[in-house]
């Protein structure tokens, strides 16, 4: 069994995590990563606070292990509602990206864990200072959203210069990634495509079955999904999209839907605009609408399977993925792994 600070932190057996993507986390497949023994996260990026509260309920009910929530901070009102259900409902892991923290001591009152996502050694360091139990550094690999590092060369800059746990994301599927992590100063992986190819996630067949035949190399990287550089999977759809222009009605088609989904009323939905366009990592105009219309290629890709519109969100590492197995599988097979290259290390050494 391999213990690290992170596994100490978080009360998880292994240290792996799951990555809160938005729409795939359902309280599903967080409550199978739990009780296959890593970190679960549910992303609530999509839900009202009261939806929030009801998914965190459900995972409750599915296991008894720890688990988080990730929150975007720049959403505003809706964001701080949000963490204050978590807060009551006393989630073990709060996990942040996209703003400054200001519940951690509140978090801190019941027990609870903060953990920060960056994709910078300066938002790293930051969040170390802020109060942070431990950090998330994204690399260049990873699906979605990402900054122009490595993971190979952002994850030990930041190991040496923050004093707290730091989980790596970005090219992560088995356990030799696990170990080299490891080896470059993590206390733990992050997944995220990986766990979106598993019997669990919510992604429909079509998209996984399209994953299974990918390559490396099958992955697009623009600004035009969302506004924010972002990795996505290479399909007829992102190729076209990767050369568009700004697509208007689309983009007002899918801020609509987002203010619909949440539950918003005009003031509310100006008003998270503005938040998102003031905050330290602040976000255009432009760029809030690409990510509405993103949100609606990435549910029909998600749970509609649509080839045609839908998109969805994938790593470089989705090259590697070969296979759908069950959640409790994919991690026993990682740790086992990992514990094969630990004795294949040690065996080095005379």
């Amino acid at each position: 069994m391999i213990k690290t600070k992170m596994t100490e932190l978080f009360g998880c057996k292994h240290p792996i995590m799951l990555a809160g993507m938005n729409w795939i986390t359902t309280p599903k497949l967080v409550a199978a990563v739990c009780n296959a023994g890593g970190l679960g996260i549910f992303a609530t990026a999509r839900c009202t606070p009261e939806e929030a509260r009801k998914n965190i309920r459900e995972i409750k009910d599915l296991t008894d292990k720890p688990f988080g929530i990730n929150q975007i901070l720049m959403f505003g009102q809706i964001a701080k509602d949000t963490i204050q259900v978590a807060i009551e409902e006393k989630v073990p892991v709060i996990n942040y990206t996209l703003g400054k923290p200001w519940f951690i001591d509140q978090v801190h009152a019941y027990g609870g864990k903060v953990l920060g996502t960056t994709a910078t050694v300066k938002h790293a360091v930051k969040a170390a200072q802020l109060g942070c139990d431990a950090i998330v550094i994204t690399g260049l690999e990873a699906a979605a959203h990402g900054e122009e590092a490595t993971t190979l060369v952002l994850l030990p800059i930041v190991a040496s210069k923050v004093g707290i746990p730091v989980i790596s994301a970005g090219g992560y599927q088995n356990g030799g990634g696990l170990i080299a992590a490891l080896a470059l100063g993590a206390s733990g992986i992050s997944l995220g495509t990986r766990f979106a190819m598993t019997q669990e996630s919510p992604v429909h067949d079509n998209f996984k079955q399209y994953c299974l035949k990918a390559t490396e190399n099958d992955t697009l990287r623009s600004d035009r999904f969302d506004g924010l550089p972002s990795r996505m999977l290479k399909t007829p759809v992102t190729e076209r999209l990767a050369k568009s222009k700004f697509p208007l009605a689309e983009a007002m088609r899918g801020a609509l839907q987002i203010k619909q989904m949440l539950n918003l009323n005009w003031g509310q939905f100006i008003g998270m605009s503005v938040q998102m366009m003031t905050a330290e990592e602040s976000h255009p105009i432009w760029t809030q609408a690409r990510q509405a219309a993103s949100n609606l290629r990435a549910l029909k890709g998600i749970y509609d399977g649509d080839m045609k519109e839908g998109i969805f969100i994938a790593g470089q590492v989705v090259g590697a993925c070969e296979d759908l197995p069950t959640v409790q599988v994919l991690v026993d097979r990682i740790m086992a792994e990992a514990e094969t290259f630990l004795d294949k290390a040690n065996a080095m050494r005379k």
